[in-house]
């Protein structure tokens, strides 16, 4: 398997930062794209890397946040095959809460509508290639996450604290064990790797790649995550966009070797 970073916060020389990610996936002859970043930069990007996006043949939304998926008319434009896996529950209405004021961080208003022919909402548990499989949360209580992180759901006039259940993570089966990419890990890291291990028992995590949403977070909190991870025993951690630099200095004093930085341009082989 090889994960190449299309973008991200931090890029190498020649290509395009921005804040959001977009990562494409070869495993086994199969091309998959996890998200489209904040804009067409994964794009251009791609074609800097001489990775040709119209030979994806499927692309998955990791949740509904513009950082994530306002690139989609970019990828649509290049690619008129693929679909495109979106979790059941996504939907136009995410948002944050500054003091008293929700400020909208959704999917481009009109995506889900406009490109619906290309969208394919899914629920469960799905394997959608040999050995590519996506995963919902299965942790209960996530909407407390989603308070403590001021991030709300909107449901008619009603905001309610997101359980991200518009989230789900990529799981890719590769022959040195599971690698799992969830693109900003909004229910937890350490939810993430144990909802995984209950879905796969008699199989080893390799790695979790993907954003951390720690920026914003005490470094206690962060020292905290680092432990429970410790204890799933994951043997990688591979991590950028929302994670913060100072969550990644303290994430690599208490984890080591563990966690590495991602960046666009990065390539990640595995399995």
């Amino acid at each position: 398997m090889v994960a190449t970073i299309l973008v991200d916060n931090n890029a190498g020389e020649g290509l395009l930062p921005e804040w959001g990610l977009s990562i494409h996936i070869e495993h086994n002859g199969h091309q998959i794209l996890l998200d489209t970043g904040s804009s067409g930069k994964f794009a251009q990007n791609a074609g800097s890397l001489d990775i040709d996006l119209s030979a994806v043949e499927c692309g998955v939304l990791s949740h509904a946040h513009y950082d994530h998926s306002d690139g989609l008319e970019a990828f649509f434009a290049v690619n008129t095959d693929a679909p495109f896996y979106v979790r059941e529950s996504a939907g136009e209405n995410c948002y944050r809460k500054n003091k008293i004021l929700y400020h909208y961080i959704g999917i481009h208003r009109g995506y889900l509508s406009r490109f619906r022919e290309r969208i394919r909402y899914v629920e469960g548990k799905r394997e959608i290639l040999p050995g590519v499989t996506l995963l919902p949360h299965m942790t209960p209580g996530l909407e407390e996450i989603g308070r403590r992180a001021r991030m709300y759901v909107r449901k008619g006039i009603i905001f309610r604290p997101d359980s991200f259940s518009h989230e789900q993570s990529l799981v890719v089966d590769t022959a040195d064990g599971l690698v799992v990419f969830n693109s900003c890990s909004h229910g937890g890291a350490d939810n993430i790797i144990r909802e995984t291990e209950e879905s796969w028992p008699d199989k080893k995590i390799k790695a979790l790649v993907g954003g951390l949403h720690l920026f914003r977070s005490s470094d206690e909190t962060v020292r905290a995550l680092a432990e429970r991870v410790k204890e799933t025993g994951i043997e990688k951690i591979y991590t950028g966009h929302c994670t913060g630099e100072r969550a990644f200095s303290i994430l690599k004093e208490e984890l080591g070797d563990r966690v590495e930085p991602i960046l666009t341009g990065l390539q990640i082989r595995l399995g």
